[in-house]
C-alpha cells in the first residue's frame, strides 16, 4: 500500500481544522500521514494544534519562521514527506471517507501521474453552494483561460515536483502556474467525475480577493509563461471573464 503524504498549510483556521483533519483520518485509505505547515508568526493557535494532534503518529507539524504563504508552505511540506503520491488540503476543505482509496485506484487503472476530483463549494457554515464537475486536461492550453482544478481535490505522484516544478511564490494562483508547468511537461491531468471533496468559500481568505486574483493573474502570463505584456492582459481578461462565469 503507498504511503499519501497530505500537506495543508495552516494560516488562522483554528475554527476548522478539526473538521479537516478528522476528514482525513477517517479515510477508508489508510496509509496516509499528515504534515501540518504551521504559517502564522503570532503562534496564537500552535498549542491548540499540537495539543490536539501530535498524540497522532500519523501528523507533524511544521512551523515556519516567518509568514511565507500557502505555496511556499506547501513546498516545505512536499520537502519534509515520505509519500509516493502527494495530496493537497486547505485547513477548511473537507474530504469524502472514500477520497483517496478511489482516487488511487483510478489513476492506477488509466495509469495517470496526476488527477482532479468534482466538488462542492460550501459557504462558511457548511451550506452547499454549488459544484464544479472535474474535466480532463491534456495540454496546458486546456487551463490557460479557466483553471477549473480544485486544489484540494489534486492527487499526484511525488516525482512529478522538482526545483522547476512546484508551487509559485505567489499569494494566490500557485497551484494554477504547478498544473501548467505539469502539463507543459507532456503529463496529463486525469478527471474522476466523482464529487470527493468540498471546498469552503470564506469572506477574508486570499482567494476570494479579487484585486489579488488580477495581480497574481498577470503574474502567472507575464513572469512564470514569459509572456509580453499585450498577451498576458488578453489572457487575464479572458480568464477573468470565464471565472465570472461560473
Amino acid at each position: 500500500m503507498d504511503l499519501v503524504s497530505v500537506i495543508i498549510p495552516f494560516f488562522k483556521k483554528k475554527k476548522y481544522i478539526n473538521e479537516t483533519i478528522n476528514s482525513i483520518l477517517d479515510q477508508t485509505y489508510t496509509n496516509i500521514e499528515i504534515i501540518i505547515v504551521y504559517d502564522d508568526i503570532e503562534k496564537n493557535d500552535l498549542h491548540y494544534l499540537k495539543e490536539n494532534f501530535l498524540k497522532n503518529e500519523k501528523i507533524k507539524i511544521i512551523i515556519n519562521d516567518k509568514n511565507l504563504g500557502a505555496g511556499k508552505s506547501r513546498n516545505i511540506g512536499i520537502a519534509n514527506s515520505r509519500g509516493k503520491y502527494l495530496a493537497f488540503l486547505d485547513a477548511d476543505d473537507l474530504w469524502d471517507k472514500e477520497k483517496i482509496f478511489k482516487q488511487l485506484q483510478f489513476m492506477k487503472k488509466n495509469n495517470f501521474t496526476i488527477s482532479h476530483t468534482s466538488y462542492k463549494i460550501l459557504s462558511e457554515d457548511g451550506e452547499i453552494l454549488s459544484l464544479r464537475k472535474s474535466k480532463h486536461f491534456r495540454d496546458y492550453k486546456d487551463i490557460l483561460t479557466s483553471c477549473d482544478i480544485g486544489l484540494s481535490s489534486v492527487l499526484m505522484r511525488r516525482d512529478l515536483i522538482s526545483e522547476k516544478v512546484q508551487f509559485a511564490n505567489i499569494k494566490t494562483k500557485e497551484d494554477f502556474v504547478l498544473w501548467l508547468k505539469i502539463l507543459k511537461s507532456g503529463k496529463e491531468i486525469g478527471a474522476l467525475e466523482e464529487t470527493l471533496m468540498s471546498w469552503r468559500k470564506t469572506k477574508n481568505s486570499l482567494s476570494s480577493s479579487s484585486l489579488q486574483k488580477l495581480k497574481d493573474g498577470f503574474k502567472v502570463y507575464n513572469y512564470y509563461m514569459n509572456y509580453n505584456f499585450i498577451k498576458s492582459m488578453f489572457l487575464l481578461i479572458i480568464l477573468s471573464i470565464n471565472f465570472l462565469k461560473k
